[in-house]
């Protein structure tokens, strides 16, 4: 059975969704169409996580016979590949993917870790599942991991990628890796995503729709929100319009609905960027890239 040749391994609402998509318009790459099956952190386990969301519960990979039929349909696509960004932030799946596919090419998306922190609080608060303030979610941050709430809550602690990265580089040869910066992504996507296309020796010539995916924000209207994310009428109107015209009302839609999202405290800005700066600086040397304005 075919396997993925490529991974986007993270990190969570640094632009892995868009880029899922933008790779996925490629014809020499084949994405799966489950974008997050989080299979080589999650294998033959019994998923219990306790946080209000249980999407990943349902929706995640376990065995490795479903795994493979992700990629049943692979023809002579060149680039075969999946974005789970829990891999970055999960200590087994490292050593999962070493076992399973050794010389599978590894793409990590790193985005300011506070304001990934933040993207997650308010990507929840968009969904309805986070009551809390964004202060009061860093103060039951440890609490929640005790009782096996799932990765997007762990706002904090999600964002210390120098000892997650420094996991792979340990066990997989640095030419198999990319790590790029969000920023760079989402100033320059077509750039970065002919970057990649070079790095999984596909056209690079490649332009994909820029449409961005999975933008955050709360909804203007919770009910208008609902209806083209959980309700029963979204599963009945699906017969009726073609998947990618659905895709792209829904998406038009959501946008127009998504009213600016929360702001940031300065303080709490400053004491979690104090709490990042020495694993932001052991980074810059892992990476070799100028992180200094993550630290102002």
């Amino acid at each position: 059975m075919v396997m993925p040749n490529f991974l986007i391994i993270g990190a969570a609402k640094a632009g892995t969704t868009s880029l899922h998509y933008y790779l996925s318009q490629h014809p020499q790459v084949y994405m799966s169409s489950v974008k997050e099956p989080r299979f080589f952190a999650l294998e033959g386990e019994t998923l219990n996580f306790r946080n209000p969301d249980q999407d990943i519960n349902r929706t995640s990979i376990t065995r490795l016979e479903a795994y493979q039929k992700l990629f049943q349909n692979v023809t002579d696509e060149i680039a075969i590949g999946e974005t789970s960004p829990l891999y970055l932030y999960s200590p087994k799946a490292v050593e999962r993917i070493k076992h399973y596919v050794p010389q599978a090419k590894l793409i990590a998306v790193l985005r300011n870790p506070v304001d990934r922190a933040f993207s997650c609080y308010t990507h929840l608060i968009r969904e309805g599942y986070e009551p809390l303030s964004f202060v009061e979610g860093l103060q039951a941050e440890e609490e929640r991991i005790r009782n096996n709430w799932a990765h997007l809550w762990h706002y904090r602690k999600a964002g210390y990628y120098y000892a997650q990265l420094k996991q792979y580089f340990d066990v997989f040869d640095p030419e198999q890796i990319r790590v790029y910066l969000y920023e760079d992504l989402n100033s320059n996507s077509t750039a970065i995503t002919q970057n990649i296309c070079r790095f999984l020796e596909v056209d690079d010539t490649f332009e994909p729709d820029l449409t961005r995916m999975n933008v955050s924000g709360v909804p203007k209207n919770r009910l208008l929100y609902n209806l083209f994310k959980r309700n029963p009428i979204k599963t009945a109107l699906k017969p009726l319009f073609p998947t990618d015209l659905r895709k792209q009302i829904a998406r038009k839609v959501k946008a127009w609905n998504l009213q600016d999202k929360p702001t940031l405290p300065s303080e709490i800005r400053a004491q979690l960027t104090e709490a990042y700066r020495d694993d932001i600086l052991k980074l810059e040397e892992l990476i070799q890239r100028d992180l200094s304005k993550w630290l102002k």
